[in-house]
């Protein structure tokens, strides 16, 4: 079973496709602009988006450059034109497959099966051996393991899994809602919950939600963990200098 993102305008496909994928007992949610689109892979995780290209308010090429700028989820172009060389650019560009409507129900289970089956396999050959690196913190994900400027952080459970997948999208503002979903294995509860493991993780990291090095939280929006300003992946600044415990 996978969880599905629909991007289709015309309601007759739209609802072919949700009722053949629901049958198939995978979790789908539909849209049918780019717009929701890219909020819905903003506040939901799928395990793969089927993308028409003929959207309303935005053509599904230049939708897929966005999406492949806030996520690697995988991808499969579900549309009437079969240009030869489009194909080969949307290829080129980050889509992982592409169909070409008319297309029959096994085609499209097939193809996303082949999808899924890559997206693992590449998912579980990765895993193993990355250690993340973010300024003066390095997180080794199978050892669980932390560390900042050298020196090993004394984590929980729940604080290591919350530093590890903010370090693991440096940068990228996190929904709430994402971080309730991956981190906690909940589709809702308490914003509180986030915020007491925020404030637990600072302290840990030596910064206070006042005068933030690495976790800052955006009011309304979601958590983003960047290194410090000035700071390189070993956690100096500039010229050896360490960094100061805050931002300018």
């Amino acid at each position: 079973m996978a969880s599905v993102l629909v991007v289709e305008d015309d309601q007759f496909v739209r609802s072919a496709l949700i009722r053949h994928l629901t049958e198939a007992s995978h979790t789908v949610r539909s849209v049918g602009t780019a717009l929701e689109a890219l909020r819905e892979v903003a506040h939901f995780r799928f395990d793969v988006v089927i993308l028409d290209l003929g959207l309303p308010d935005l053509d599904g090429a230049e939708a897929l450059k966005m999406l492949r700028g806030i996520t690697d989820v995988p991808v499969i172009i579900a549309t009437a034109r079969d240009d030869e060389a489009e194909i080969v650019r949307l290829l080129n560009d980050g889509a992982d497959d592409y169909l070409i409507k008319p297309f029959s129900v096994e085609h499209l289970s097939a193809r996303m099966s082949a999808v899924l089956r890559r997206s693992r396999a590449a998912a579980g050959e990765a895993a193993p051996s990355r250690v993340i690196q973010v300024g003066g913190l390095s997180i080794d994900p199978l050892r669980r393991q932390a560390e900042l400027d050298g020196a090993a952080l004394d984590l929980t459970r729940r604080e290591f899994d919350l530093l590890a997948f903010l370090a693991g999208r440096p940068g990228v503002v996190v929904p709430r809602k994402e971080l309730l979903a991956e981190v906690w294995q909940q589709s809702y509860g308490d914003d509180q919950t986030i915020d007491v493991h925020l404030s637990w993780l600072r302290r840990k990291l030596g910064e206070t939600a006042a005068r933030p090095r690495y976790l800052h939280t955006l009011r309304g929006v979601g958590v983003k963990l960047e290194p410090p300003i000035g700071t390189q992946p070993g956690g100096q600044q500039p010229g050896g200098a360490q960094p100061n415990g805050h931002r300018p």
